[in-house]
């Protein structure tokens, strides 16, 4: 293996999809969270020695100094904590570089491995289980290495995603070939938790799995706040990010269970579900407010009634999430900026929907109820003018004229309760925000919050402006009014596409992997050198003969013995395709006499490899090899692959030429068979039958023939 530079090293990695020498705040980071990981760790270890020692010891005066040491180690351990906190509440990293008056979306800090050197363990299996030369798959086991040491450090764009998920699609070969279920290799992932910094360590692949997916969904969140999203192209693109997130999410909730990192509990994967479809319903929301901005319409019912329903659709589900939080005790181990968050949201889209449902209510009244209701008013008078005779007709349309001003009036009240929801959900996000400590600092957050409440405080005194003289705080006290959740957007996961992230296995030469993986054993390889004479077989149509007669002549001595001569077959049958197999072994044959058996892979012919040929392949290399054929064959040891035939279904694979001549023989790489000369009178029609024998047989056992022989 070739020595690689530390530019060409870094070169590589940038061109995968990883730039660990990245300088930016996102890196510093991450660099940081590391460093917290490995103290916090640290701590850890600490605290068990000493909490090991405190119930071991009977000494008083030790026992007070272990407790007192303890009291310093959990001190450090929670200002370690709170600064890990501290980084997950910096979201504002994450976001757009334009992020100024925008909401802030809540991203993921990628989990914290250590490194791993496959070399060693790898090597050793393939030596081992394989009976392989490591030494070839040396360079193999360096790019998966390398592979795992980039995705550490993914970029947050296409490549970084398509990295995650190639190194994702290499763990299933690199699992089903050195993962055995039954023994440990000496390989432990151990990954530190996102959120509290605790490490975690299996030698399961399945956690290796379950923490690279995790980093792949958080990938997904921080592309997400990163889009800009004053555009509705960058919504789009920021909608698209935060469902894929939750689709990984919720495909880790489904398929990896027990994990021991509490980032991977379902309880905490369900909160991150529910929050990034919040998140894409967020985005949906500033969508629409832009195709409003951008057509003018600022006196459209239909559109801000729109508006209104969307916006309690998210103060439902930021409601729904908090309680969901508080219920199942995640708020002790989600970040405290995130469980600041959720709330503050909740009600901050209550009071925009409370506001967009009184602007819709303003533009009923301008565009058509004021119209009515002016011209109801001037019937009214007319007809009061036309019946100045008749009282009663007077009186009626007096009635008339009382209930359109009392219509008007219902109206203008529910409007001014909408009004009043509006500031006091303000009011009340403004009190979540200054609670927070996290929050507080935010300077986007605080201009969102700030504006929303500046322009439902600026329609309020417009509106105070624009009411009726008389007061109707008396007739219509209305105490609550509260607005519909509803959503013109359905909102469907996006599962992980492993498909388009297509990998080739990197230990193909291994054979394929269906047989040959680390679930199956089989023996040693043997090594057979089998050796083809010629043979007389006598018959009464043979036309040779050791009389001196001619043979086309037809008087013959008496009691010449007719034959004829033909080259021996090795006295084997094959079947299927990569690899091939020993479908039948003629009984004291080449092959039997080498120690062939029913179901014996073949995996090599004359120092070719042909683990991955097809029957044709295999057949044509064996008539290629002549009267010499050299084999090296494997039995399985934990399946008979002959088993599931039957005589029916044996008839294509044993063709004249699969089984003119395919045999593998002896224990010693470099013995020889040879079978001599006979004359044995047999039939032309039964002298080689192409039947598959389905019985069970021992590899261990000795055959008569081999008896015979030795």
């Amino acid at each position: 293996m070739t020595c690689k530079s530390p530019m060409s090293y870094l070169l590589k990695l940038e061109q995968m999809g990883s730039d660990p020498r990245a300088a930016t705040c996102r890196g510093k980071l991450q660099s940081r969270r590391c460093k917290l990981n490995q103290e916090i760790n640290k701590e850890l270890r600490l605290r068990a020695g000493a909490e090991n020692l405190y119930k071991a010891t009977t000494n008083r005066k030790l026992r007070d100094t272990v407790a007192l040491e303890l009291s310093f180690v959990n001190s450090n351990l929670q200002l370690l904590k709170e600064q890990l906190a501290e980084l997950n509440s910096s979201v504002e990293i994450y976001q757009s570089e334009s992020h100024e008056g925008i909401m802030p979306m809540i991203p993921l800090g990628l989990k914290e491995t250590k490194e791993i050197n496959f070399m060693e363990p790898f090597s050793d299996f393939i030596l081992e289980h394989y009976s392989e030369e490591p030494s070839i798959y040396m360079d193999a086991i360096a790019d998966m290495t390398d592979t795992r040491q980039a995705s550490k450090t993914p970029s947050r764009d296409d490549l970084g995603v398509a990295l995650l998920f190639r190194y994702y699609n290499l763990l299933y070969y690199v699992e089903r070939r050195f993962f055995p279920p039954d023994r440990n290799l000496g390989v432990y992932f151990e990954w530190y938790d996102s959120l509290t910094g605790v490490p975690s360590c299996q030698r399961t692949i399945a956690f290796e799995k379950a923490c690279t997916l995790f980093n792949l969904g958080a990938i997904y969140t921080q592309i997400g706040a990163r889009h800009d999203r004053r555009t509705e192209r960058g919504l789009d693109a920021a909608v698209d990010s935060f469902l894929r997130a939750a689709g990984i999410f919720r495909h880790i909730y489904d398929t990896f269970t027990n994990a021991p990192s509490m980032d991977l509990k379902p309880q905490v994967l369900d909160v991150l579900v529910s929050l990034m479809l919040s998140q894409a319903r967020e985005c949906l929301f500033e969508k629409l407010q832009l195709q409003i901005e951008a057509l003018g319409l600022t006196e459209s019912s239909h559109l801000f009634r729109d508006l209104a329903g969307e916006a309690a659709q998210l103060s439902l589900e930021y409601n729904e999430m908090h309680k969901n939080i508080q219920v199942n005790d995640t708020h002790t181990y989600l970040p405290e900026c995130w469980a600041g968050l959720v709330p503050l949201k909740a009600e901050l889209y209550k009071a925009l929907a409370h506001h967009y449902e009184a602007r819709s209510i303003d533009a009923t009244v301008g565009d058509g109820d004021n119209v009515s209701l002016g011209t109801k008013k001037s019937q009214t008078v007319s007809s009061n003018e036309s019946f100045i005779g008749n009282a009663r007709e007077a009186l009626r349309a007096t009635e008339a004229s009382s209930e359109c001003e009392e219509e008007s009036a219902s109206v203008v009240a529910i409007k001014r309760t909408h009004l009043k929801e509006a500031l006091a959900s303000h009011e009340e996000a403004q009190r979540l925000q200054r609670m927070c400590r996290y929050l507080k600092n935010k300077t986007s957050l605080t201009q969102v919050i700030k504006e929303a409440h500046y322009k439902t405080h600026e329609e309020y005194e417009r509106f105070s402006l624009q009411a009726p003289v008389k007061n109707i705080d008396e007739c219509y006290d209305l105490v609550e009014r509260t607005v519909e959740a509803a959503s013109k957007f359905t909102l469907s996961l996006t599962g992980p596409d492993f498909t388009s992230y297509k990998v080739e296995d990197p230990f193909k030469r291994l054979g394929p992997i269906a047989i040959f993986s680390a679930r199956r054993h089989w023996t040693a390889p043997r090594c057979v050198r089998l050796q083809k004479g010629s043979a007389m077989y006598h018959d009464a149509s043979s036309y040779h003969c050791h009389c001196p007669t001619s043979d086309a002549d037809e008087n013959h001595e008496p009691g010449c013995s007719l034959y004829k001569e033909e080259l021996e077959n090795f006295g084997f049958h094959v079947r299927g395709d990569a690899p091939v197999i020993i479908a039948h072994v003629e009984i004291n044959s080449l092959a039997d006499l080498g120690g062939i058996k029913e179901g014996d892979f073949i995996v090599e012919i004359a120092g070719m490899d042909v683990k991955w040929y097809s029957h044709q392949q295999v057949v044509r290399l064996i008539q290629s090899c002549g009267a010499a054929l050299e084999l090296k064959v494997i039995t399985p040891m934990d399946r008979n692959y002959l088993k599931p035939l039957s005589s029916k279904g044996s008839i294509s694979t044993l063709s004249a030429a699969s089984s003119s001549g395919v045999s593998s023989g002896s224990s010693s790489p470099t013995s020889t068979t040879t079978k001599p000369k006979l004359r044995i009178k047999t039939s032309a029609k039964t002298r080689f039958v192409g039947s598959v024998s389905s019985s069970s047989w021992n590899p261990f056992r000795r055959t008569p023939s081999l008896a015979k022989i030795f």
